[in-house]
């Protein structure tokens, strides 16, 4: 392993994007690696393997086991690259002007290859007050990995002091961000030739009263801003964002499904709104069908869900990570993170804030800046001297 922070940080982060984890792939071979690296200092982590056997979180804590510390958590899956235009090989990392490339190194590889670069710095340290390591897996389609873990650090006899959930935010520190709720609509009509579509139910024309319904919320919601001035979207949006339905031309369509999301500034805003709509769609859409023919009607399935973080701006732990950060200002950003799962499962409280940018995460040819990786670095170092005073 080199020597110097900026080379140990590069060569971590070339090995963590040489890993495939895009969500559908394991990422048992990265958790085994860090495993393998971790050994190396006489750290163990602890397993937390999901139901398949293919997919693991890992909670590793440096320093005293029965003391509570700090949490520095970043997940191991990366969006898919499929359809996008990279230059060269999105699992080989790059470095061109100051610039890292490769999938995932913005979100978030970058910040966990700084965690783990920075480990003999913590070993060193003989820390009076643990830091511990969170890895989860599957943050990109629902933050399904860390809750498995949250609950069994939920279980734990000492809790956390605070987490910090190493999202891009160019190291900014973010105290809230609203919550998610996703619905899948599946729309059951009945297929008839289209010379004989009214002996049919059209279940894409049902389908469209939903959409039109949901587009009609979004207005309103968009029409009472929130005073929270912190948000670049200050209200609560709602949309339609997938369609499929239909088999040709000349056939009544028997199946659509429309797949919605509310993003809440409340804590549970979005079920709230998405639940409304559902309850709607079950008493003004459901019964038209259903009294065109029995066996039509509509089924809904939850396919994402997390609440909203809002982390009191004097907090102790924004206090504290606005010292590490070595600024004063703090923010809320309109898309999701873990944090908020911390914060609701484990009673930890939490804030975000990581190297790179936002706006480069899941774009083809994704890089994070060298010195974006190194400020991270210094954040870490910091935090390890807080945790190193008797």
């Amino acid at each position: 392993m080199p020597s110097s922070r900026p080379d140990r940080i590069r060569k971590l982060l070339a090995d963590l994007v040489g890993f495939d984890t895009i969500s559908d792939r394991t990422n048992l071979p990265l958790i085994a690696h860090i495993e393998s690296y971790l050994a190396s200092f006489g750290i163990r982590g602890e397993r937390i393997t999901d139901d398949t056997g293919q997919k693991a979180s890992l909670w590793v804590t440096i320093g005293p086991q029965d003391l509570p510390g700090f949490v520095l958590s970043g997940h191991t899956d990366v969006v898919p690259v499929v359809g996008q235009d990279w230059s060269h090989d999105p699992f080989k990392l790059i470095e061109r002007d100051g610039k890292l490339y490769g999938r995932g190194t913005t979100d978030m590889k970058g910040f966990v290859a700084v965690c783990l670069a920075m480990v003999p710095e913590m070993v060193e340290a003989k820390l009076a007050t643990p830091i511990h390591l969170a890895i989860s897996y599957d943050e990109e389609i629902g933050c399904v990995g860390v809750r498995p873990m949250l609950r069994e650090v939920a279980k734990k006899t000492v809790r956390p002091l605070g987490a910090f959930i190493g999202e891009p935010t160019q190291m900014q520190v973010i105290i809230g961000h609203k919550g998610k709720h996703g619905v899948r609509a599946t729309f059951h009509g009945l297929a008839r030739h289209s010379s004989i579509a009214p002996d049919g139910v059209n279940a894409i024309e049902y389908a469209a009263d939903l959409i039109a319904e949901i587009r009609r919320r979004a207005g309103k919601l968009a029409a009472v801003r929130s005073n929270d001035s912190l948000y670049d979207v200050p209200h609560s949006t709602l949309l339609t964002s997938i369609v499929h339905g239909g088999a040709a031309l000349n056939i009544v369509p028997d199946t659509c499904t429309v797949e919605f999301e509310c993003r809440g500034i409340g804590i549970t805003e979005s079920r709230e709104v998405t639940d409304a709509i559902v309850a709607w769609a079950k008493a003004e859409i459901e019964p038209a069908m259903k009294a065109r023919h029995p066996d039509c009607g509509i089924d809904f399935e939850e396919i994402l869900d997390y609440p909203a973080l809002d982390t009191a701006a004097d907090a102790a732990i924004v206090t504290l990570a606005k010292s590490l950060a070595g600024r004063n200002d703090h923010a809320k950003v309109a898309f999701g993170t873990e944090a908020s799962l911390f914060a609701s499962i484990a009673d930890i409280p939490s804030v975000v804030i990581g190297p790179g940018a936002i706006a480069q995460a899941h774009t083809p040819d994704e890089f994070v800046e060298m010195a974006e990786l190194e400020k991270c670095a210094g954040f870490v170092e910091r935090l390890i001297a807080h945790c190193a005073k008797a």
